[in-house]
């Protein structure tokens, strides 16, 4: 018996037609990811264990702060919003507008509106994730070929890898407190 080199059109196995309960499922993993805590910590317990007085330090020598990493976690993630849902989607110039000019917020007011942008513009992404209608495979009118998973996973490997960042941070801020000053 030979290989068949163009099986029938019933034949060819469907890509990108999950059964619903297997594209939920996947639209649920994406999410459960996004969310935080499963390979990494969720964001919010990184955020409970950051001093404000300690947004703007950049320890043992590293070109960034908390508060910039995590400045440029939430530029990058309503970036990654705005080009799934605007056809008018205009980039930013990298890098300037993706980075603070300040090594931290000038006041707590202004750290929480930051984390306020954050946690709503996730959630926006979560509900575009999990809308149906929304389809995960099919390339968006404009860019060239992106889809909504495309751009959900991107936005997960980012996020992850900022998340990551900003627990590096955290522990190198906790390991210069515990060090006893010299005389």
């Amino acid at each position: 018996m030979g290989v068949r080199i163009n099986p029938s059109e019933d034949q060819k196995p469907k890509q990108h037609m999950l059964e619903q309960s297997e594209e939920t499922q996947l639209r649920e993993r994406l999410v459960s990811q996004l969310e935080g805590g499963q390979a990494y910590l969720p964001i919010e317990e990184l955020l409970d264990h950051i001093d404000f007085e300690d947004l703007g330090v950049r320890p043992a020598g590293l070109p960034y702060s908390f508060y910039e990493q995590f400045f440029h976690l939430r530029v990058a993630q309503y970036d990654i919003y705005d080009f799934s849902v605007n056809p008018d989607y205009t980039p930013q110039a990298w890098p300037e507008d993706y980075w603070p000019l300040d090594h931290a917020p000038e006041t707590e007011e202004e750290w929480e509106e930051l984390k306020q942008a954050f946690f709503k513009e996730r959630n926006q992404f979560i509900q575009l994730i999990l809308d149906e209608r929304n389809d995960l495979y099919e390339p968006f009118p404009h860019g060239d070929g992106q889809n909504l998973l495309r751009e959900a996973v991107l936005l997960l490997e980012h996020n992850s890898y900022h998340i990551g960042q900003l627990a590096i941070i955290t522990r190198l801020l906790e390991q210069e407190e515990q060090i006893p000053e010299a005389d």
